[in-house]
């Protein structure tokens, strides 16, 4: 036999007894007696305000989600059940916990873990039809219908729109186009405006975005462009408590900025509410930007489906209505001026609720003594 095939016969049969070694010694990563669905069992039948701490939601909460869940096409399968499928999805993006970890106190395999989560996580983004969605525009929400302060000025807005970062994980060679003003990277390009977003959102007809018919509007703060259907606050004006308080004969634009702002900060108070309650989203871990995204809407599905209940702890928001209290008297913030309308109808339409918002400040103004 020649010395080069004697060689590479002896490398063969070296790596035949190896890798048979190895799948005979080969050790269980979970060893331990008590098993995922034991921990499933102690939280549904244990105390309630833990369940709600691990699992950042009510029993009730979670049963009915996991009857959605159920309906939407997720089984039981050898090993797991359902309940215990959500749970691990839930202890994840509450938490921003690894999958690692994940599989140590669920007692399963890295790749059990990982493949259930991918799994409900597609299967929540598919209540997103359900659970995302536009406001009726044919009602006056609560807070304007129930306040003089709002109401009857305000009677037409229909919600208000922001934007917020979630820092995610892009590829090296795209971290610096999507890096933001912060210093992490989003999920667009990090110095994007929020007009642009919006106007990108309003132009792709995918997008399906729910513009307000007739005199409904949305509230946004002054990033973005005072348009039909959108109503902004003046520009180059302070706005803040203590100055609300000296109002003279030239406030009435700041009058308008004020209770523009305190009631547009519903939406701020929403996005730290989210945050707070799924810490995935204080920075998403290195999964494919794809699923980064569907863990992103995955959030905002379960966020609506327990703000759209009504066994939900509402204690988080009043202390989240206390601190935007404290927020607005914070003094100093000037808005900037007015962006260019990039088109001669957007011109038209930012000179009509140009003039919308002159007529709600002078009814406002000569009220103001009645609130």
């Amino acid at each position: 036999m020649d010395p080069d095939e004697e060689l590479a016969t002896i490398i063969l049969v070296m790596d035949y007894f190896y890798r048979k070694l190895r799948s005979t010694s080969r050790v269980p990563q979970q060893v331990s007696n008590f098993s995922g669905h034991n921990c499933m069992i102690d939280l549904l039948h244990g105390n309630d305000r833990r369940f709600v701490d691990i699992l950042r939601m009510p029993k009730s909460c979670f049963i009915r989600l996991c009857g959605l869940l159920q309906q939407n096409g997720v089984r039981n399968t050898r090993s797991l059940s359902i309940e215990e499928q959500v749970m691990m999805f839930l202890l994840v993006v509450g938490h921003g916990d690894s999958t690692r970890r994940s599989g140590y106190e669920w007692h399963h395999s890295t790749e059990t873990v990982s493949r259930h989560f991918n799994n409900i996580c597609s299967r929540i983004v598919g209540l997103a039809p359900q659970l995302i969605g536009p406001p009726d525009f044919n009602n006056i929400p609560p807070l304007i219908a129930n306040n003089s302060r709002y109401f009857p000025y305000f009677r037409d807005c229909v919600g208000a729109i922001d934007g917020t970062h979630i820092p995610c994980i892009v590829d090296a060679h795209l971290q610096l186009a999507y890096r933001n003003r912060k210093g992490y990277t989003t999920g667009w390009e990090g110095s994007v405006h929020d007009a642009r977003v919006l106007r990108e959102a309003m132009s792709d007809p995918a997008f399906s975005f729910p513009t307000p018919p007739g005199e409904k509007y949305f509230l946004l703060d002054a990033g973005y462009t005072n348009r039909r259907g959108f109503l902004s606050p003046y520009r180059n004006t302070n706005y803040h408590l203590r100055d609300r308080r000296r109002l003279g004969g030239d406030r009435k634009k700041e009058l308008f900025n004020y209770r523009h702002a305190s009631l547009r900060n519903a939406v701020e108070r929403t996005f730290r509410i989210w945050k707070s309650r799924f810490h995935i989203l204080r920075g998403v871990p290195h999964y494919p930007l794809r699923t980064q995204r569907d863990i992103i809407i995955a959030c905002v599905v379960l966020h609506n489906f327990l703000m759209m209940s009504d066994d939900v702890d509402v204690s988080v928001t009043a202390e989240e209505d206390a601190r935007d209290e404290d927020d607005m008297d914070q003094g100093g913030d000037t808005i900037g001026q007015d962006a260019a309308p990039s088109t001669q109808q957007e011109e038209g339409h930012q000179t009509e609720m140009g003039r919308f918002r002159d007529t709600l400040t002078e009814s406002m103004w000569a009220c103001r003594n009645q609130n």
